[in-house]
């Protein structure tokens, strides 16, 4: 049921669809004589969506989740197991063309690989991307295809029921059980790190952050205006998508604050 709600709040809240359905609205009450209150409303949508699609509002709203943890650093140390979320598989359109395909969160499936091949002594755990009635889910064919480019299968769990992020942290705890304790790594985009992370600390597991997926290059991102209105709409959906996750989560009990942080130095969940 919460999965659920989500979708449709994540769907009605996504700034590309609000705005544009904004303005639509108030053309329809135009047409129906009720012209000045239609203008404005029609307008009000319009004009929202050039200025959020142009100016960097999505950068300023997005760069505090990206940089809430800092970047993965090797320490020399071994590693555990490393767990990567789902996201990063375009499931329809690789199950409809037979061939494997990877959206913008791509990076979550190369960092993935990358440790991996690291560090051959650490555990693999794929979790998420649920089938949704299709004949497999994201981790089936995620799994399936690093086979193929050559990554011991042996060492890889995959989980397939989780549909949230909430999913993802009890599912993983559930099915490491006792193999929990140790040094795990956690991937996942970097704006999605503060929620899944206050998830997992929430069912107890300690993970170590390592962010992927960047969408702004830095500080300057905050100035500068984009070129296209489609690209600035689809990052701030992304921003709004996390944002209202982190409030979501907080008042459910998901996670214990609304914008979880680094673990403070010295503490077990620290790196």
């Amino acid at each position: 049921m919460f999965a659920t709600i989500s979708q449709i709040a994540t769907f009605a809240a996504a700034p590309s669809n609000l705005l544009p359905a904004v303005g639509l609205l108030g053309l329809i009450i135009a047409l129906a004589r009720r012209r000045s209150a239609g203008l404005w409303l029609a307008s009000l949508g319009i004009g929202g969506t050039l200025i959020a699609g142009i100016l960097p509002i999505a950068n300023i709203l997005i760069r505090p989740l990206e940089e809430r943890f800092p970047r993965y650093q090797e320490d020399g140390r071994p590693i555990d197991g490393i767990i990567v979320l789902s996201g990063a598989v375009d499931l329809a359109r690789s199950l409809d063309r037979g061939e494997f395909s990877l959206n913008g969160a791509a990076e979550r499936v190369v960092s993935f690989m990358e440790m991996a091949r690291r560090h051959p002594e650490a555990r693999l755990i794929y979790t998420g991307g649920s089938a949704g009635g299709r004949s497999r889910s994201e981790a089936q064919l995620a799994a399936e295809q690093m086979k193929r480019l050559g990554l011991s299968t042996e060492r890889l769990l995959i989980e397939t029921a989780s549909g949230t992020t909430w999913d993802n942290a009890r599912n993983t705890k559930a099915l490491l059980g006792d193999r929990a304790q140790g040094r795990w790594v956690l991937i996942t985009s970097a704006s999605h790190m503060p929620r899944a992370m206050g998830c997992f600390r929430t069912v107890g597991l300690t993970v170590i952050p390592y962010p992927v997926d960047y969408q702004t290059r830095g500080a300057t991102d905050t100035i500068r205006p984009f070129t296209i209105v489609g690209q600035g709409l689809q990052r701030l959906d992304i921003a709004a998508k996390e944002w209202l996750g982190l409030f979501g989560y907080r008042i459910s009990g998901r996670t214990s604050s609304f914008f979880p942080g680094p673990d403070p130095v010295g503490s077990p969940g620290a790196t």
